[in-house]
């Protein structure tokens, strides 16, 4: 693929990058199925995998942006009523309420709590929730990771707090030693609890995710 722009020519990380955009079937198939980002495919590779969405559900997708994983949800399943966050902006999706900000602020939580009746109520409404976070990487695995940890540790946080009993948690992890530590904490309230790779997942990413189903409450 020639590049047009000099600037980013100029940077090799730049050019590999739009190589290997070029070159990966996955962004193809996106663009061919009008989905936002070939990480759709991470979650729909889960989904049928595990069988974890379905209509009628409460789902909410933390790490939202660019929207792939609620476009996906929305267009697969469109009785479902799910609630988007992120830092970033995403072009509004049909059947999807978005809110931008901080999923670790008070303020953010307080939006959450309030669309999921979660105020005041000792009982979870919420049947899946779904986290593609990540934080903005500096090149550094040890600190990456404990970054990725922090979101996670969040998202599992709100998920206990936010499932109805039977419910599903599906998240991003980075591989690490301490994940190990969490994953005890979250197979002690879920009945089956994996830590996979999808096939969507490139290979030279240290991503993984966690599905966990059968919410204990």
């Amino acid at each position: 693929m020639k590049i047009l722009n000099k600037k980013i020519a100029a940077h090799k990380s730049s050019v590999a990058w739009l190589q290997r955009q070029a070159a990966d079937p996955y962004v193809e198939r996106a663009h061919k199925d009008g989905y936002r980002a070939r990480a759709a495919y991470k979650l729909i590779e889960m989904d049928e995998k595990f069988h974890f969405l379905k209509n009628n559900q409460v789902v909410v997708d933390l790490g939202a942006a660019p929207g792939s994983w609620s476009q996906y949800i929305a267009r697969t399943y469109p009785k479902s009523k799910i609630f988007a966050m992120d830092l970033l902006e995403i072009t509004p999706i049909n059947n999807v309420e978005f809110y931008q900000g901080d999923f670790t602020t008070d303020e953010a939580l307080h939006w959450l709590e309030e669309k999921l009746n979660l105020i005041n109520t000792e009982h979870g409404t919420v049947d899946v929730v779904v986290s593609d976070m990540a934080p903005n990487t500096v090149g550094h695995k040890k600190t990456d990771h404990l970054r990725q940890m922090v979101l996670l540790e969040y998202a599992f946080d709100f998920a206990v707090r936010a499932l109805k009993v039977g419910g599903t948690f599906v998240a991003k992890s980075f591989t690490g030693g301490t994940t190990d530590d969490l994953l005890k904490q979250i197979r002690a309230r879920f009945q089956n609890v994996h830590h996979i790779k999808p096939p969507a997942s490139r290979k030279d990413s240290v991503e993984m995710f966690i599905v966990a189903t059968g919410f204990k409450g």
